[in-house]
């Protein structure tokens, strides 16, 4: 078959028919190490006095230099599907790098990863434009950590390490219908921020019995981010909740520990500044006073309260604390004992096991340890003192101190940081009466 290139063809053309004018367009296909199919029709007015022909021409292109060697990445990301193997997923991204694939193959840390793939979960890949892999981002240990493998220096090296979240804030309303988790799910809230705002108010607030229809709760929360797309909910900043006509307001103060708690607008403690009781749910199986002894068969003073419950129960602190014991005292068997403010001290004994050291500083309802049956004790339970000066009080009946409000500089630092979340409040309160009109 004669071949020409286009150009030549064209120029004969012209020549031949010098008025003719041009009606077609010259189209190509490329490929980066393919060939080139060039297709040309020059249609005339006076068509039938010419001899058209089609004319295709093939060129042999050699690979871009400038894009094949530049440092340029090739980003592809996936979802993990239910029937993927290492190999699969990889050959699906197109990486094309025996040595990477060979390095995940043999390294534990992947193969316990691989074990644990679930469908759905993103992995992201960079490569060279020949496939080389530059990094690639596996699901990690759990869910706020990643496997990234990557090349530096020409080296291989694995890490399983924290995702380095973008936090974002996300503001909802919603009102009660019939329960505040059917309102937190119409609001499109995620279950663990209905379930903060319902441990944030319980101290106001009976969920169970006092909720009532129409209700209205707005929330200003943490989304963390990943490559722009939310993975989980994180705390919650601001909440406000309309109970009955009553408001109340939340705004998370954090200490310079990195720890907090919850206060209202003006810088008052939600919380109360001890518990009732150190297990969350319980049954009292001896109160304070004279007893018989079970173990001893004598009467005796009981200098505290016993809780019925299973061994591993967990058992929290009451107020916030310093470990002042932590460890094993005679007929007590485990016991941890904490020192509050105000010269109060609480004690948890027949622990099965011990959560916390002497020394170290604990915030109300951390858990410092589990119900057992250690020491002199006929059954599983746990046995809590609440002293003052030493003295043993009846913790059913005293009179719990309440939690300090802030004041000073802590109050002037923690009403600035609460603007902005307050100002969010209100124009998501405002949104929301608009969207009931």
């Amino acid at each position: 078959m004669e071949k020409t290139t286009i150009l030549t063809r064209l120029s004969q053309l012209r020549a031949h028919a010098p008025g003719l004018f041009w009606g077609g367009i010259a189209t190509a296909g490329l490929s980066l190490f393919g060939m080139v199919a060039a297709v040309a029709t020059i249609p005339a007015p006076d068509a039938p006095a010419l001899n058209q022909r089609l004319v295709v021409d093939s060129v042999m292109l050699t690979p871009s230099t400038e894009v094949l060697e530049s440092d340029a990445a090739f980003f592809r990301e996936d979802q993990i599907r239910r029937d993927d193997t290492l190999s699969s997923l990889l050959e699906r991204m197109g990486l094309n790098d025996d040595e990477a694939v060979a390095f995940l193959r043999n390294a534990p840390e992947a193969r316990e990863v691989m074990r644990r793939l679930v469908p759905g979960k993103a992995v992201y890949l960079s490569t060279t434009a020949f496939g080389q892999l530059l990094s690639l981002e596996l699901p990690g240990s759990n869910a706020d950590r990643v496997l990234r493998l990557e090349r530096r220096s020409g080296k291989l090296e694995l890490h399983d390490q924290a995702l380095a979240y973008d936090v974002r804030r996300q503001a909802k309303a919603g009102a009660i219908r019939s329960s505040l988790f059917g309102a937190t799910d119409e609001a499109g809230l995620p279950d663990s921020v209905a379930v903060s705002l319902a441990e944030i108010f319980s101290h106001q607030i009976d969920f169970h019995r006092d909720l009532r229809r129409g209700d209205r709760f707005r929330v200003v929360y943490e989304v963390m981010q990943y490559r722009g797309l939310p993975v989980r909910a994180g705390r919650v900043l601001a909440a406000e909740f309309v109970n009955d006509g009553q408001r109340y307001t939340a705004v998370w103060n954090a200490g310079s520990d990195g720890r907090g708690d919850y206060y209202t607008a003006d810088g008052k403690p939600l919380k109360r500044g001890f518990l009732r009781s150190p297990l969350e749910f319980s049954r009292v199986t001896s109160g304070m006073g004279m007893r018989f002894h079970p173990i001893l068969n004598t009467w005796r003073q009981h200098k505290g309260v016993d809780y019925g419950a299973p061994i591993g129960t967990r058992v929290r602190a009451v107020a916030d604390g310093v470990v002042a014991f932590a460890g094993v005292q005679n007929g007590y068997g485990n016991i941890v004992v904490l020192r509050h403010a105000g010269g109060v001290d609480t004690a948890y004994a027949h622990l099965s096991r011990i959560g916390v050291r002497a020394g170290q500083r604990v915030q109300q309802s951390d858990t410092v340890g589990a119900v057992g049956m250690t020491g002199a004790a006929t059954g599983p339970h746990l046995h809590y003192e609440y002293r003052v000066g030493g003295e043993v009080r009846d913790p059913l009946k005293v009179v719990l101190p309440e939690a300090p409000p802030l004041a000073g500089a802590a109050l002037s630092s923690f009403l600035a940081r609460t603007q902005p979340l307050m100002q969010r409040l209100r124009e998501t309160e405002a949104s929301q009466l608009a969207q009931a009109n």
